[in-house]
């Protein structure tokens, strides 16, 4: 299921959109020819299409630094990344990410019982 209580349509983790206790990584390779794996975080609509949240491993969410692209697959299931064209679909991925985050934290701060009444 995705953050907006969608199917998930990634053949990533088998429809489940990164469940957790698995940690699911992607190899980057850099311009300079590097690589650099990344934890997924989460992957992610925004007006139609599909955007992946990528942290370099050994970096801290809070502070590291976070890479967004835009997301899809081949027919095969195999990953594809492309760039993000322009400010403003830029802009919207930040502010759906910052809201996935804030759902997250507000879903760890208040126990699943409260708020449900009998």
């Amino acid at each position: 299921m995705l953050e907006n209580g969608q199917d998930c349509d990634c053949s990533c983790c088998d429809g489940g959109c990164c469940p957790d206790g698995e940690d699911l990584v992607m190899t980057l390779e850099l311009d300079d020819g590097t690589q650099l794996v990344c934890s997924v975080l989460t992957i992610f609509p925004v007006d139609g299409k599909q955007y992946i949240a990528l942290l370099p491993d050994g970096e801290d969410e809070e502070d590291g630094d976070v890479f967004f692209y835009r997301y899809s697959e081949t027919p095969d299931g195999q990953p594809v990344l492309g760039c993000i064209e322009g400010d403003d679909e830029y802009e919207a991925v930040i502010d759906r990410f910052d809201e996935i985050l804030d759902e997250e934290e507000y879903d760890e701060l208040v126990p699943a019982s409260e708020g449900e009444f009998e």
